[in-house]
């Protein structure tokens, strides 16, 4: 038995390295929930909890996501025992409604718990362990400004760090988005993917013309072009369209999994953990598309290292993982927290290894980004944290 230790929940803000452009808002730095349980024996879990520009990608943010797991979750894991991560997630599912970001960074720090304790990385926990042990990862140029977009994209090729480029778009009037990518995919595109990211800021007419012209200059992939809830619209466009559908915002764990490839609604799933409700709700909206015909995507909410580093253990698991990751969110931020940063190659993550994530903070930094830091600053800090 596990029984439960300690929880330490906080808030971290690291700025980022550029401003991160999207359709709802506009990023200057990244606010991550960092989860640190401990049970009875001193093992440690850690967990992330993390989204996008605050409300204005969801429901859950920052802020909501530290309060659910102090006043409501970690009550509930002081009567579990954290060994059984199972019965554990249940007993949290049974108390608390939703809060799917939260529930993740516990369900990644009882995994990684789990992990050290039996001496194997998380893949290893979960289906039938990983596959792979690199991972594609695509990169976003998100500034907004054409030319620097391609000499960013230029750059990247040349450091054989990424082949794999996703566009934000959505803000601009829709053949003016569209010359943007095309003038990318004319620069870049006979040496790399481009696809697209909509983030549900167009209508069903404005995502008929748009899927239509974004195929025509060479996009290879159109991610969430409309809400997330209109999944009968959804239907008609990927019916409609030559240039394939990703879901995103529309996918909100198993059973939203399962409607979207009933009704035909999308060709490609992004798959999200903190939006799936953990790393195993993720890996079963997996078995869903795969089972489907649907292509897979492994998605980011912009993570840090945690979150990047649970992702891609399931990631890692997945037989078939055809349009590649998204796990670039550490790149994104101006400092690493973790000892040793992730290895990035060769156009590809590399998944580590060690007991449970495999990762160690660096606590110098942790302190320093810390919102309610109490140790000198000695790394730049996002404005207003």
């Amino acid at each position: 038995m596990a029984a439960f230790g300690h929880a330490d929940t906080f808030i971290v803000d690291v700025p980022t390295i550029r401003p991160h452009v999207l359709a709802m808002a506009t990023m200057y730095a990244q606010s991550m929930v960092i989860v640190r349980l401990t049970d009875a024996d001193g093992i440690e879990g850690v967990g992330e909890g993390t989204t996008i520009g605050g409300l204005s990608y969801g429901e859950e943010s920052p802020e909501s996501i530290k309060s659910a797991i102090d006043t409501y979750i970690v009550p509930v894991l002081e009567t579990c025992d954290l060994a059984q991560i199972g019965a554990t997630m249940a007993k949290v599912a049974r108390c608390v409604r939703g809060n799917h970001f939260a529930k993740c960074a516990v369900e990644t720090a009882l995994l990684d718990m789990a992990g050290k304790r039996l001496g194997i990385p998380v893949s290893e926990l979960i289906g039938g362990g990983r596959v792979r042990d690199r991972l594609a990862v695509a990169w976003t140029l998100a500034s907004g400004d054409t030319g620097r977009d391609i000499a960013e994209g230029e750059e990247m090729l040349d450091r054989r760090r990424h082949d794999i480029f996703k566009l934000k778009i959505g803000k601009r009037a829709v053949p003016d988005d569209v010359a943007h990518v095309g003038a990318i995919c004319k620069a870049l595109g006979d040496r790399a993917s481009i696809r697209v990211d909509v983030n549900q800021n167009w209508s069903e007419a404005q995502a008929k013309i748009g899927m239509a012209m974004l195929y025509d200059v060479g996009c290879d992939l159109v991610e969430q072009p409309i809400a997330g809830d209109d999944i009968a619209a959804m239907a008609r466009l990927s019916g409609a369209q030559a240039v394939p559908l990703m879901a995103d915002e529309a996918l909100r764990g198993p059973r939203t999994a399962l409607r979207i490839a009933s009704a035909g609604a999308a060709g490609v799933f992004a798959l999200k953990i903190a939006q799936s409700g953990g790393l195993f709700a993720a890996a079963e909206v997996a078995a869903i598309g795969a089972a489907a015909g649907i292509g897979l995507y492994g998605g980011t909410m912009l993570e840090g290292a945690v979150g990047t580093v649970a992702s891609a253990h399931v990631f890692a698991t997945l037989p078939e993982l055809a349009w590649g990751t998204e796990l670039f969110g550490p790149l994104l931020q101006t400092e690493d927290i973790l000892r040793e940063p992730l290895a990035y190659g060769d156009f590809s993550l590399a998944v580590p290894t060690g007991p449970g994530l495999g990762i160690a903070f660096d606590e110098d930094k942790l302190a320093c980004f810390r919102r309610d830091r109490t140790a000198p600053t000695l790394y730049p800090v996002a404005a207003g944290a």
